[in-house]
């Protein structure tokens, strides 16, 4: 692959690659989740909560081919094993077995939280550090994605 002439050098063009990875690897294990709590729903309010939760994997999945793709314009490949993820992330594709709404949406509230700190922690260095503002607008744009989902979901909690 011809390599980008963007106005971002190797070295910072590296470290942006370095932690736009882990934000694909938490999108990605979040993505899985959601996913997982789609299929196993249970509860009075099932269907309901079943159809919310394939809003959200499906905004998920959007996320994870955005970020896929921005590795890619500043000229990196994309991990793409679940062995990089589970590497990569902070999060946990683990679940605590229950299958009810309250607990799914306390689950997914804090992993969109999770997200939410380790994206603000980097949009100043994306920007600053490295020279990448439209890289630090765009993982803004996702973080407030993320808050607005994580305020949906403390909304249903009691």
């Amino acid at each position: 692959m011809k390599t980008p002439n963007i106005g971002i050098t190797k070295e910072n063009r590296q470290a942006i690659a370095d932690q736009l990875t882990k934000i694909l690897a938490d999108e990605f294990v979040l993505y899985s989740k959601t996913l997982n709590f789609h299929w196993n729903i249970e509860g009075p309010d099932f269907h309901t909560v079943h159809l919310y939760l394939e809003t959200l994997y499906e905004e998920q999945q959007e996320i994870v081919d955005t970020v896929a793709e921005k590795i890619r314009t500043i000229g990196h490949y994309v991990p793409a094993t679940l062995k990089d993820y589970s590497e990569l992330t902070h999060l946990t594709e683990k679940t605590k077995g229950k299958n009810d709404s309250q607990s799914i949406f306390s689950e997914l509230l804090e992993d969109h939280e999770s997200i939410i700190i380790f994206i603000r922690e980097e949009i100043r260095p994306i920007a600053d550090k490295w020279d990448a503002e439209g890289i630090s607008d765009y993982i803004t744009g996702l973080l407030e994605q993320h808050e607005k989902t994580a305020w949906m979901l403390r909304s249903h909690l009691k």
